[in-house]
């Protein structure tokens, strides 16, 4: 069959031009608010951020879902974002973290989800990571998602239906947001915990399964959980601070209580690291002992079979003159003596719990 001609550059054949994706493509939603009341009717980012700079009235709320470089320019030249933030925003892979640029503020939170599965043996990941990127600024708050599961529409529908509260601004969205991702960190660890739970049940149980390389998994899935958690500290501290005159005293109050679950979140996943390296230095252990006892038992057979062996490779030698050689009851006498002593050793070693 005739091989068809490459369609990628540099392959010898034609290149198909690439098309370029509207940035509206990246759009999820997009709606104007004035007074906490979602405006009706449809409009695109641009015609919804003039309409409220023209009114001076209520804020933009544009969500975003994995944008490409060509939709995200288009995006911040609209909205005037630092070009800095809009790298961070494309390429993904960020810390948490807390910018600022004039008068539009950029924060990066890392999502996270427990993977369910049956068992800790049948899985090779509990904890898939995301990330959210908000930019928030005057009249605007633009959300940028990477992954499957950051879905924010039941954050938008539950702000939507408390007018009061998104009356307060676009900050409000944020604190909103980063709330919703806290409890899910809060959701995850109380998972996590039961998997812990069921690990340690199993290290420490009598006659238990040595789960070491679980102990192992759980150990890399809580270290890319705390790299998660752990560094959004810092910028939900500086959210709290009133040394940030752009967010609102009333969101300030309110992020004090997402700081809070957070340290909770944090203390819980510095305890399930400790609890994971004493579970690891236990499945070791408990694995030492396993292998002396398994040599120990080794050794008593050994030691029981290499008297026959002895006997069996004396009289296996091709001597003429050897004692008992023609005797009529030397087989059975031998049999006799061989057991007798294969039992004495045995005995002795079951006394002493080698067997």
């Amino acid at each position: 069959m005739p091989s068809l001609p490459s369609l990628r550059p540099g392959g010898g054949g034609p290149s198909r031009p690439q098309v370029p994706i509207p940035p509206a493509r990246a759009v999820v939603d997009c709606a104007v608010y004035v007074d906490g009341v979602r405006m009706s009717g449809r409009r695109s980012y641009s015609e919804a951020l003039a309409e409220v700079r023209a009114t001076g009235e209520g804020f933009v709320w544009v969500g975003l879902h994995a944008p490409d470089d060509r939709q995200m320019n288009g995006v911040a030249e609209t909205f005037c974002l630092h070009e800095l933030m809009v790298e961070d925003a494309v390429h993904a892979h960020q810390r948490p973290k807390l910018e600022r640029y004039d008068d539009t503020q950029f924060i990066v939170l890392r999502t996270v989800k427990y993977v369910e599965h049956e068992s800790l043996n049948t899985t090779k990941e509990v904890v898939e990571t995301g990330e959210i990127m908000i930019f928030v600024g005057p009249d605007f708050v633009i959300t940028v998602r990477h992954g499957d599961f950051t879905e924010l529409k039941g954050v938008r529908h539950a702000l939507e239906a408390r007018p009061d509260r998104l009356a307060l601004g676009p900050y409000v969205v944020m604190h909103a947001i980063a709330d919703y991702v806290v409890d899910t960190y809060l959701d995850v660890t109380a998972a996590v915990e039961t998997d812990l739970d069921s690990l340690e049940e199993n290290i420490f149980s009598p006659g238990g399964l040595i789960e070491i390389d679980s102990v192992y998994l759980l150990k890399r899935e809580m270290t890319e959980l705390r790299r998660a958690v752990a560094p959004l500290t810092i910028p939900l501290q500086r959210l709290t601070s009133p040394d940030n005159d752009l967010c609102p005293k009333e969101v300030r109050r309110y992020m004090r209580d997402v700081l809070d679950h957070h340290t909770t979140v944090a203390e819980q996943i510095g305890t399930f690291d400790e609890v994971l390296t004493s579970l690891l230095e236990a499945a070791s252990a408990k694995i030492g002992i396993q292998q002396n006892t398994d040599m120990r038992k080794i050794t008593s057979w050994v030691a029981i079979a290499s008297v026959p062996t002895m006997v069996a490779g004396i009289y296996g030698m091709n001597f003429d003159h050897m004692p008992e050689l023609h005797w009529q009851y030397s087989y059975y006498v031998l049999l006799a003596f061989l057991a007798t002593v294969s039992v004495l050793l045995w005995r002795t070693f079951r006394r002493n719990h080698w067997l």
